[in-house]
């Protein structure tokens, strides 16, 4: 089953000022802007197995490190950039619909980074199943706590995104329920579509622009996401993190995400766990508590890191960036320009160790 990494880092200068990536996209085909300026995201190839998507993502990692050294830039494995300036977005015309019908909430999306990790469609119901049952495995690669300086969540990101990016459309941006079959799903992608092309129309956007601009397919933030363009089921909870801890998580949820093509998948009780026999996942409304705790408290909820154990996780073997930095109410600008030089040197450092290993 082939799948694939995408990354969003910040970029920043010598100072640990946010900057944007200029010639860094450059590099390769593979890495291009985000949609705003200090950000950049890097794609690997789809790739059979996790052994090459290993080599894929940290090969092409020091390419850009070694391309940031001679630009004085820096990368920064953070989920939201902690504070700083007013980030603005890049001008286009999607970006100009989504304003009109979000309002302010939308700002949120501009002070984001995340970890995406794309499976080759097989059974397509299972999977999208599995992905939303592992949601709260979002707490393993939580390394931000921090919106603007202000403490937010153990997971800033996640919170920014699921509770006020899209407080007023929560269904286009929180986690679904199971499906049943993915007609069901390709019918809740519709409802949605056609919710927000009537929010854009009323607006003040003819509905000829919003379908310029959008499709059922892409309408939608959810966590869980199914893609036509690739094909892949996609798990986008997680933060920006340390290329290692990315790695594994992206090696665990593989290994599920193989053993359901060879197992039974179901829905019932509240514990939830993987076995040689079987994917049991809980019922929608004990999952949503955990994913909540996965957000406000990380790994330091016995409930979230015992229920991962359980889903297949060796949660010893990760070490998130939020409780690292967590601890102040409020950060300085200039605080947070020596954490992202900090980080900044951390993720580099870890990409060295990857290569030698």
């Amino acid at each position: 089953m082939q799948k694939s990494i995408e990354v969003e880092y910040w970029v920043v200068d010598e100072d640990g000022e946010l900057t944007e990536p200029e010639e860094l996209t450059d590099v390769s085909e593979n890495v291009e802007e985000e949609f705003v300026p200090p950000l950049f995201e890097l794609k690997t190839p789809p790739c059979e197995t996790y052994g090459d998507l290993r080599s894929a993502f940290v090969e092409q990692l020091d390419r850009v490190l070694r391309r940031a050294d001679e630009l004085d830039k820096r990368l920064v494995p953070f989920g939201t950039p902690v504070n700083g300036e007013r980030i603005e977005r890049w001008p286009t015309e999607r970006g100009r619909i989504q304003k009109r019908v979000l309002g302010t909430n939308f700002d949120y999306a501009k002070y984001c980074a995340g970890t995406h990790l794309h499976f080759e469609k097989r059974n397509v119901v299972d999977q999208l199943n599995t992905l939303i049952g592992l949601d709260p495995a979002l707490a393993l690669l939580n390394s931000s706590p921090y919106f603007r300086g202000t403490r937010v969540a153990n997971g800033a990101r996640a919170y920014l995104y699921r509770k006020k990016c899209y407080e007023k459309f929560p269904k286009h941006g929180q986690l679904w329920e199971y499906a049943d079959t993915v007609g069901e799903w390709e019918r809740r992608l519709d409802r949605r579509y056609e919710e927000f092309s009537r929010a854009a129309v009323e607006a003040g956007i003819d509905e000829e622009t919003v379908e310029a601009h959008f499709t059922p397919d892409d309408v939608v933030w959810t966590p869980v996401r199914l893609r036509d363009e690739m094909p892949t089921v996609e798990w986008r909870a997680p933060d920006a993190a340390l290329p290692s801890q990315i790695l594994r998580a992206a090696e665990e949820i593989d290994a599920v995400m193989e053993q359901l093509h060879h197992t039974n998948v179901r829905v019932g009780g509240t514990t939830g766990g993987v076995t040689e026999d079987e994917i049991v996942l809980p019922g929608f409304e004990t999952l949503r508590e955990y994913v909540n705790e996965a957000i406000h408290e990380g790994l330091e909820s016995p409930d979230v890191a015992g229920y991962l154990e359980r889903m297949g996780f060796d949660v010893q073997g990760y070490d998130p960036i939020t409780p690292k930095i967590d601890g102040r109410e409020y950060v300085t600008r200039s605080e947070a320009c020596e954490l992202r030089l900090e980080y900044a040197e951390m993720l580099r450092r870890d990409v060295s160790r990857l290569l030698r290993n």
